[in-house]
């Protein structure tokens, strides 16, 4: 298949909503141009709740990206080259998270350096949120669990986390996380009670850009799962992933396969093997019709490496096994 014809396959509808606006050329850009050029955004981010990150999703972000830096000649201010910055950011952003979802790091890396600069630019404390986040995610995939820590600090002081509780809770989350992989439990607790603690300081009516509408209660509960499967208390890290399902909405199929896989991390660990295998199995019941991102098959590849490592000789083992086969190859 021609790359043309991936890219404008991959992204299905998404691509009716990013072309009109990539086909305009207005003579001088204005705010309503702004406005136009962020309304792909959302869709972008919706296709990636759904289905996760790929190749089509990263390269519409990119032209996205390119078109809102193509106009900045054209701009009617200096304020509306700074709100056209912001774009550039927000889309490259996009492109860099969908390359971490699919286990893409290399340009994954490189998409948050030039996210993190256009932000810069546009002076968005917002967009360098997002891109910290990010960074700290693409660590903990590199197995990097002190860059993790560090992003997350790096998150905990950008301007917007002073005004937005929301945000400075997911900042706390991120750390959590990586103190819980270092090991160091006690700090990992505390993270995430500061988390919980700003979580609930939180509007929900102060408007937000749709990347981080996943955050919330829900996200938390699951992110308090990662964090306890960490520091090794698997009872709880089971419990916050049940209570984690009942709360994440439908619309976001990729979170909630990804925490399905956690809850079958947590029951392996506990010896519940037979329960552990049916629930990893569900993961890919729930993300039918669509590859599976390669970040949730990295998660996969763990729970079968540590299931053939405490049950190798059970038949369920291996009937699990035979399954993750034969998913993987359709992939």
């Amino acid at each position: 298949m021609r790359r043309r014809d991936f890219i404008t396959a991959t992204t299905g509808t998404t691509a009716a909503v990013v072309a009109p606006v990539l086909s305009s050329r207005p003579t001088v850009v204005g705010t309503s141009d702004v406005i136009r050029l962020r309304s792909g955004l959302h869709a972008l981010t919706t296709l990636d709740n759904s289905r996760g990150g790929h190749e089509g999703l990263e390269q519409a972000a990119l032209a996205g990206a390119r078109n809102a830096l193509d106009k900045q000649k054209l701009a009617a201010s200096q304020r509306i080259r700074r709100r056209l910055f912001s774009v550039a950011a927000d889309y490259t952003a996009t492109a860099a998270w969908s390359a971490i979802d699919a286990h893409r790091l290399g340009l994954a890396q490189r998409h948050l350096d030039r996210a993190l600069y256009l932000a810069g630019m546009a002076k968005d404390p917002v967009v360098e949120i997002c891109v910290w986040n990010a960074y700290a995610m693409l660590a903990r995939q590199r197995g990097e669990h002190t860059q993790a820590v560090a992003s997350g600090y790096a998150a905990q002081a950008t301007a917007v986390t002073r005004r937005d509780p929301l945000f400075a809770s997911l900042a706390h989350a991120r750390t959590a996380i990586g103190h819980s992989n270092l090991g160091d439990r006690q700090a990992a607790l505390r993270s995430l009670g500061y988390a919980e603690e700003t979580l609930a300081k939180a509007s929900s009516a102060q408007p937000r850009p749709s990347w981080v509408a996943f955050y919330g209660t829900a996200e938390l509960t699951a992110i308090t799962a990662i964090v306890r499967y960490g520091t090794g208390d698997f009872a709880e890290a089971e419990a916050a992933s049940h209570r984690a399902l009942s709360g994440i909405p439908v619309q976001f199929r990729r979170n909630r396969a990804l925490a399905t896989s956690q809850l079958a991390l947590a029951q392996l660990h506990q010896r519940e093997i037979d329960q552990a295998c049916a629930t990893a199995e569900t993961v890919f019941g729930l993300m039918s019709g669509s590859p599976i991102p390669g970040r949730m098959r990295s998660r996969l590849g763990d729970f079968y490496r540590d299931l053939i490592t405490l049950a190798p000789d059970t038949t369920v083992a291996q009937e699990w096994g035979d399954r993750y086969r034969s998913e993987w190859s359709r992939l």
